[in-house]
C-alpha cells in the first residue's frame, strides 16, 4: 500500500475514532510522536493501544467528533496532512467544564511510513485556537 493511501485509511478508520482499535493496522509497535508546540517539541513514544486511549479521550471530551482531511501530500516515505476536527465540548478539557458547544481543530503532521506502517510523526495542533474557543464558550 502506498504512504498516502495507508494515512487516509488510518484517518478514516482510527483518527476518526470510528474504529480507534484498529490502530495497530497503521501503527509500528513502537511510534516516536514528536508533538511541536510553539519553541517546546516534545517525543512520546507511543503504541497502538496508547494511541487508541487517547482517541478514545478525545470522544469522552468531543463526542463523535468529524475530520476532514483538507490537504495531504505524499513523498515516498512521509505523507503530511492537515485537518479540521469538529466536535461538541461534553467532557472537561484543560480544566474547563463541558458547555454542550462546539469546538474546533486545526492540525496537521507528517507521518513517516517504514514497512507499511506509521514509526513516526511530527503533529502541530492550534492550542492558542482550541483555547480560545474553550474561553469564549464558557463565557
Amino acid at each position: 500500500m502506498k504512504s498516502e493511501q495507508l494515512v487516509k485509511q488510518f484517518f478514516e478508520e482510527v483518527r476518526s475514532g470510528r474504529h480507534p482499535e484498529r490502530a495497530a493496522k497503521y501503527m509500528a509497535e513502537t511510534i516516536h510522536a514528536h508533538q511541536v508546540i510553539s519553541e517546546n517539541t516534545q517525543t512520546v513514544v507511543r503504541t497502538p493501544q496508547d494511541y487508541t486511549d487517547h482517541v478514545h479521550e478525545m470522544i469522552e471530551a468531543y463526542g463523535d467528533f468529524s475530520v476532514e482531511l483538507q490537504e495531504c501530500i505524499a513523498t515516498d516515505e512521509k505523507v503530511y496532512v492537515r485537518w479540521k476536527q469538529v466536535g461538541t465540548h461534553i467532557g472537561t478539557v484543560d480544566g474547563y467544564e463541558p458547555t454542550g458547544l462546539p469546538v474546533i481543530e486545526i492540525a496537521s503532521a507528517v507521518y513517516r511510513i517504514q514497512n507499511e506502517k506509521i514509526v513516526e510523526y511530527w503533529i502541530q495542533i492550534d492550542r492558542a485556537g482550541i483555547e480560545t474557543q474553550l474561553k469564549q464558550n464558557k463565557a
